[in-house]
């Protein structure tokens, strides 16, 4: 059975799985890994949401605020062999959630073009293409979505 728990970055099973997802991006990205990096530290997010199968710890997101009516979705991971269950909608659902409950209007995200599930698993979930904000305002392999709530 899948639970969703809330939690914060300093969660051993979060801390975990992103180390999980930067051994990917690390391959995904290719030389433009340590520019996306520098903006992916953990250390200070307060909404954190992992799911478990059973106990195990199979899938993450977080979000931290961006501006005073914008989330920012970050960190969002799920281990290769749960994908394709709808986990990482679920996951994604809880932080919207929690992010409503914060008196947030919107989720931001930066995704790669590099990866597909993810620009699919946006759209599915109701986020929109927009230009690429902040620091990846330039970069060609960034996709930005956002979401009203």
């Amino acid at each position: 059975m899948i639970t969703a728990q809330r939690t914060n970055s300093g969660d051993k099973d979060f801390i975990d799985l992103v180390s999980s997802l930067d051994a990917l991006l690390s391959v995904l990205d290719g030389r433009e890994h340590d520019f996306y990096n520098q903006f992916n530290k953990i250390d200070k997010i307060k909404y954190v949401v992992v799911a478990y199968d059973d106990g195990i710890p199979v899938a993450c997101g977080a979000v931290k605020k961006y501006d005073k009516d914008t989330m920012e979705v970050k960190r969002m991971f799920t281990h290769e062999a749960y994908r394709g269950r709808g986990i990482a909608s679920l996951v994604l659902a809880e932080l919207e959630e929690w992010a409503k409950e914060l008196a947030f209007s919107k989720c931001i995200l930066e995704t790669g073009k590099r990866q597909p599930e993810a620009v699919r698993l946006y759209k599915k979930n109701g986020y929109r293409q927009i230009p690429n904000f902040g620091q990846y305002a330039t970069m060609q392999n960034s996709v930005c979505f956002e979401k009203h709530l």
